[in-house]
């Protein structure tokens, strides 16, 4: 995995997702280049062609927040991507890397008082490193059950563990790469996109995509192998004493089906 330019990657893999006539822009012909051109892009951020070139090809490397705002506007990004962009821009000093990941004891009992409510602590490469008893029920089953990541690329059941599987795979690779942050030079990181890279075209395909979206919430349709049909609305919330940890807690509509499904895969866990 390249890090020496990561702004310029970036930059490039946007660009090649926008079309021009998705801007209001005209098509033309012969057009040698897939998405917008640098100078497209140069002149819908208001910079000269060659600054930008600059910016693409790590010739200039901090542009000023003003102009980052500028190319995020150009560029479409959402609310997450532009902040890696600005991230990029100015990237922060390495940081000491701990061995291990670990829980805090105090976290693992305040799950365990929340016997109906599914709720695991997923670290920064999206490992499951603890869970309750219904969190660890609901994601078992599967040969990578411990691993987010590798459970929707790596594990035969994943599309139909996910039926909605392409959004989740989508949201998975900018959940993995927001958690990242700038830091991609992680050895972990490097074996985690190295492995899926080889194995999984689809992960090889949507990390060159560049998206970031931070876990945050969202509703989620699964099928369990046990219970079949549930649909959940999770909230992630970042566990302050452990930076880079996520604490994702899964809840169904109440009276709804899934509730009572999840209900059942309780008893069965119990």
């Amino acid at each position: 995995m390249d890090t020496d330019n990561l702004l310029g990657q970036f930059l490039r893999a946007r660009r090649e997702l926008l079309q021009p006539e998705d801007l209001g822009m005209p098509a033309g012909t012969r057009r040698r280049v897939s998405g917008l051109r640098r100078e497209e892009v140069a002149q819908l951020a208001g910079v000269s062609a060659d600054y930008y070139v600059r910016l693409e090809q790590g010739r200039e490397r901090h542009p000023s927040a003003q102009v980052v705002d500028a190319l995020a506007r150009a560029l479409e990004l959402e609310e997450d991507a532009a902040a890696h962009l600005h991230r990029l821009s100015r990237p922060a000093p390495a940081k000491r890397r701990p061995r291990r990941e670990q829980v805090s004891q105090n976290l693992v009992r305040m799950m365990a008082a929340w016997p109906h409510t599914p709720a695991v602590v997923l670290g920064r490469y999206l490992t499951v490193l603890a869970a309750n008893p219904l969190g660890k029920a609901l994601f078992d089953g599967h040969a990578y059950s411990d691993d987010l990541v590798r459970l929707v690329f790596l594990d035969p059941d994943a599309r139909a563990f996910y039926p909605d599987w392409d959004l989740v795979a989508a949201n998975t690779v900018g959940g993995l790469r927001s958690a990242a942050g700038t830091d991609y030079d992680d050895p972990r990181l490097i074996e985690v996109v190295g492995e899926l890279s080889l194995k999984s075209e689809t992960f090889r395909k949507l990390w060159a995509r560049h998206d970031i979206r931070q876990k945050t919430h969202e509703t989620k349709r699964f099928h369990h192998p046990l219970v079949g049909p549930l649909t959940l609305h999770y909230e992630s919330l970042t566990v302050n004493s452990a930076p880079g940890q996520q604490l994702v807690v899964y809840q169904a509509e109440p009276g709804s089906p899934s509730e009572e499904a999840l209900s059942l895969l309780g008893s069965l866990t119990a």
